[in-house]
């Protein structure tokens, strides 16, 4: 019993360790933690899909989410004894919490006012049409933008060589699934309707020229 004991101690210790169990880092992991929580509970709503693009094509965004991922979480550094190249003091985790959390109440935003249209997938739903307004205004994919932006905070405030990798995968998985995502709607919406508003928005920065 006393092995047992250890041991479960042992597994829960590995499985909330490295970056995760030191303040004032633990405070991203713990709003990722509430994202992550928040967005699977939600996932039960949208609407009925007509299309989507077939699995074997969304490896070319999946496998670098599924790697950047595992390169992201805190056992990766753990696993491998690694330090942070920097340390920032509680305030620059602070401000860089707040960076995080912008970019995730704007992947929240778009979510919400996307709706029922809303996929993990790329789909093509019921009654779909274009949406160009609110976040959709100022970016194509603005789930896409949250999710970089608080991603690549996270990585930097993290300093690991391991975390910074994982965003900048993670990102590059973002903006890949952005592109595929608009040739599949450009097709299923019509160029009228869809490349016409990619000639209009920008794809992922705010403020840049469309692209």
């Amino acid at each position: 019993p006393a092995r047992m004991s250890f041991d479960v101690s042992r597994i829960l210790s590995f499985a909330w360790g490295g970056w995760t169990t030191t303040w004032p880092t633990q405070l991203l992991a713990l709003i990722w933690l509430a994202w992550l929580a928040s967005w699977v509970g939600a996932s039960f709503w949208q609407g009925q899909t007509r299309k989507q693009v077939m699995t074997l094509d969304s490896s070319r965004y999946r496998l670098p989410i599924l790697i950047g991922g595992i390169l992201f979480t805190p056992w990766t550094a753990e696993v491998l004894g690694e330090k942070p190249l920097w340390v920032f003091g509680n305030s620059g985790i602070y401000v860089i919490a707040l960076i995080t959390l912008a970019g995730i109440s704007f992947t929240w935003w778009a979510r919400i006012h996307l709706g029922r249209f809303w996929s993990n997938t790329i789909t093509h739903k019921e009654d779909h049409r274009v949406i160009d307004t609110g976040p959709y205004g100022l970016v194509r994919h603005p789930i896409y933008t949250g999710l970089i932006t608080g991603m690549l905070a996270t990585g930097i405030g993290v300093g690991t060589v391991t975390a910074m990798l994982g965003a900048v995968l993670i990102s590059f998985a973002m903006w890949q699934k952005g592109r595929m995502e608009e040739v599949f709607l450009a097709k299923e919406l019509g160029e009228d309707a869809y490349g016409a508003y990619c000639r209009r928005v920008p794809r992922i920065i705010p403020f840049t020229p469309p692209g």
